[in-house]
């Protein structure tokens, strides 16, 4: 009876913190950052705070430049915690990943080199645990192709952290083959090769994702954004 009773007890548990998971993700999906944060932390697992990370990191995209950086600060404080609760989190490495790849947009070019030779290590460890993040070969791609962009600040970032703009298509390529109907990897496909010089690839990239099919708050950011890119292009 009282193996029962725990057996019970852990399935309501584990039934409630997916839907507590279901309505932060919902609240997400509305472009309600803070309250879909609120919801994932009070999973207080690393699942939850994983997800705190990746709301945290996009809303941070939506606020004042002087109230970023302690965002994507706070959202990789909130991916180490996930790291700490479950080593074997993909999802967590890849969050801190990308608020580090955020955070180093803002920082000298010093500064930029170390977080990029962390990210990138944070980016290969989230593959290895879950090589069908997809996510994960597009932050490797934009990787690349921002670290080996030409000029002196190009070439001297290639040749401390090992960037190569031949791996970009590849991973983009994996990314887009994993989820081929996500319009993000096509619009960050089409950011990459702009990054590179190629307009021609770019607009490419920026009509197939105008076709795509936009869903909830942030698909819709990013099929203006395709649009935005792409009469620029023509």
């Amino acid at each position: 009876m009282k193996r029962t009773l725990l057996i019970l007890t852990a399935l309501l548990g584990s039934a409630a913190l997916a839907q507590t998971q279901a309505a932060a993700q919902n609240l997400f999906d509305d472009g309600k950052w803070q309250e879909a944060t609120a919801a994932a932390l009070a999973m207080n697992n690393a699942t939850g705070y994983a997800l705190a990370a990746e709301y945290t990191t996009a809303g941070a995209g939506l606020v004042a430049t002087n109230q970023k950086n302690p965002l994507f600060s706070k959202a990789q404080e909130y991916a180490r915690k996930a790291i700490a609760l479950d080593p074997n989190n993909a999802e967590a490495y890849f969050e801190l990943a990308r608020a580090q790849g955020r955070l180093a947009q803002t920082k000298n070019p010093l500064e930029q080199l170390g977080l990029a030779k962390e990210m990138k290590a944070n980016l290969d460890k989230a593959i290895k645990l879950n090589p069908k993040l997809a996510g994960a070969y597009v932050a490797v791609g934009l990787w690349n192709a921002t670290l080996d962009a030409g000029g002196l600040k190009g070439a001297i970032a290639k040749s401390q952290t090992g960037a190569n703009r031949s791996q970009v298509v590849p991973n983009f390529e994996k990314a887009i083959a994993l989820e081929p109907d996500n319009i993000t990897h096509r619009l960050e496909f089409a950011n990459a090769y702009m990054l590179m010089g190629n307009k021609t690839a770019a607009r490419a990239q920026a009509e197939k994702a105008v076709t795509m099919k936009a869903d909830g708050y942030w698909g819709k950011l990013d099929l203006a954004a395709a649009q935005a890119l792409l009469a620029k292009l023509k």
